[in-house]
C-alpha cells in the first residue's frame, strides 16, 4: 500500500509526536518558541485531522489555554509577587499578617513580572494544546485496542475519560443545530441554560452506551493468575514507573547527575516492558484487523523525538536561550537548533497520508426516488 493513500495513521504515532511537542514546550519559557510549538501543533491538526467528532475538539483546548493565560495574569495582579522596574499599573497594597509572608495582595504591577506570569501561563496552555492535538488526530478507541494486554483495564478507563471532550464538543454542536432548526436564535449567556442541560444529558448517555458496549465485548475481564505472578508483575511495573519518572526528570533537568538521566530512564522502560509482558500473559483478547505500522508512523514518531531531543540538548548546553529574559528585559533569542527541531516536527503535515474522506450520503445512481405525498 502506498504511504500517501488516504488512511488513518496509527494513534500511538500521533501521541508520540504530540508528547514530543509537549516535552519541548515544558522546557522553555521563551514566548517565540512557545508560539512556534503552538503553530506547529495547529498546522498538523488542520492538515491531518479527519471528520470524526474528536477532530473538532481542538478548539476547546485552545480556549482552555487562553483561559489559563488570562487567569495566570489576573492572579499575578491580585496576589502575585511583584518584581521589576517598569511600572504598568500602580495599585494599593493590602498589609497581610506575618503568617501570610510571601503573599502580596495588590501592589504596583511591573512589566517584568506581568510578562513572566503571562509566559508561564502560555507554557501550560501550549502543553495542553499539544495534548489536544493528539486527542484531535488519534482515535481513542483504536488506541485502546493497540495497547498492551496488561494495560487493557487502565486503557479502557483512559479511553472513556479522554473521549469526554470530543463527545462534549459533538453534543454542543448537535444541540445548537437543533435549536437553530426550532428557530431559537438566543446567543451568549442567555443560551447557556438552554444548552447546558441537554449537552450534559447527551454526553452522559453516550458515555453509558460506550461503557455498556465495552462491557458486552469483554473489556477488562482477565483470567486467574498465580499470586507469585501478580506480585512480580506489580513489583516490576512499579519499579519501572518510578525509575522512568526519575529518569525523565533527570533528562529534563540539566542540574541532576548524569546517572539519573538516560540510564535511569532506559532501566525504567526495560522494567516496565518486562512487567507489561508478564502481566499480559493472563489477559486474553483478540484484535480484528490490527492497525498497520509503516514508514509514516515511524516518521511521525521520529519527528516528535527530534523536537524533544533538540530542546533537551539546548536545555543542557545553552539554557539561557530557552528562557524569557526579564531582568533586564530584552527580546528573547531564537536558537536555530530549536527552530530546526520544530520544522522537523511540522513534517507530518505533508509526509503522512491524508485522513480517509467522510462517508457520504449521496443516493446510489439508478436507485428509485421515493416522493412523499401528503
Amino acid at each position: 500500500m502506498s504511504p500517501l493513500l488516504p488512511r488513518a495513521l496509527h494513534p500511538a504515532a500521533w501521541w508520540g509526536w504530540a508528547l514530543g511537542l509537549a516535552v519541548a514546550a515544558s522546557t522553555t519559557t521563551n514566548p517565540l518558541l512557545l508560539l512556534l510549538v503552538l503553530a506547529v501543533a495547529a498546522l498538523v491538526v488542520a492538515a491531518r485531522r479527519g471528520s470524526s467528532p474528536w477532530a473538532r475538539a481542538f478548539r476547546l483546548y485552545l480556549w482552555l489555554g487562553a483561559a489559563i493565560v488570562v487567569l495566570r495574569v489576573v492572579l499575578h495582579v491580585l496576589v502575585g509577587l511583584k518584581v521589576g522596574t517598569v511600572v504598568v499599573l500602580p495599585l494599593p497594597e493590602v498589609t497581610l499578617p506575618a503568617w501570610a509572608a510571601g503573599i502580596q495582595l495588590g501592589g504596583t504591577v511591573y512589566l517584568e513580572g506581568l510578562l513572566g506570569a503571562a509566559v508561564q501561563g502560555l507554557r501550560l496552555a501550549v502543553v495542553i494544546a499539544c495534548i489536544g492535538a493528539a486527542n484531535a488526530l488519534a482515535n481513542p478507541k483504536r488506541l485502546l485496542r493497540s495497547l498492551p494486554s496488561a494495560l487493557h483495564e487502565i486503557g479502557a478507563a483512559v479511553v472513556v475519560s479522554v473521549s469526554v471532550a470530543p463527545q462534549l464538543a459533538e453534543s454542543v454542536q448537535r444541540v445548537r443545530r437543533a435549536r437553530r432548526l426550532r428557530g431559537d436564535a438566543a446567543r451568549g449567556l442567555r443560551a447557556v441554560p438552554a444548552v447546558a442541560l441537554p449537552v450534559l444529558e447527551d454526553t452522559l448517555e453516550r458515555s453509558l452506551v460506550l461503557a455498556a458496549a465495552m462491557d458486552s465485548r469483554g473489556y477488562g475481564r482477565t483470567s486467574a493468575a498465580p499470586a507469585v505472578q501478580r506480585r512480580a508483575t506489580g513489583a516490576l511495573t512499579l519499579l519501572g514507573l518510578l525509575a522512568s519518572a526519575v529518569g525523565l526528570y533527570g533528562v529534563l533537568d540539566a542540574s541532576t547527575p548524569a546517572l539519573m538521566g538516560t540510564p535511569a530512564l532506559l532501566t525504567g522502560l526495560a522494567l516496565s516492558a518486562a512487567g507489561l509482558w508478564l502481566g499480559g500473559r493472563h489477559v486474553t483478547r483478540t484484535t480484528y484487523r490490527p492497525d498497520p505500522w509503516r514508514s509514516p508512523e515511524w516518521g511521525t514518531l521520529a519527528a516528535g523525538v527530534a523536537v524533544a531531543t533538540a530542546f533537551t540538548v539546548l536545555s543542557r548546553t545553552d539554557p539561557d536561550v530557552l528562557l524569557m529574559p526579564l531582568q533586564p528585559l530584552a527580546v528573547p533569542a531564537l536558537p536555530l537548533l530549536a527552530v530546526a527541531g520544530l520544522l522537523v516536527a511540522a513534517l507530518p503535515a505533508v509526509l503522512t497520508p491524508p485522513p480517509p474522506p467522510p462517508v457520504g450520503r449521496r443516493p446510489v445512481r439508478g436507485a428509485p426516488v421515493v416522493v412523499a405525498r401528503g
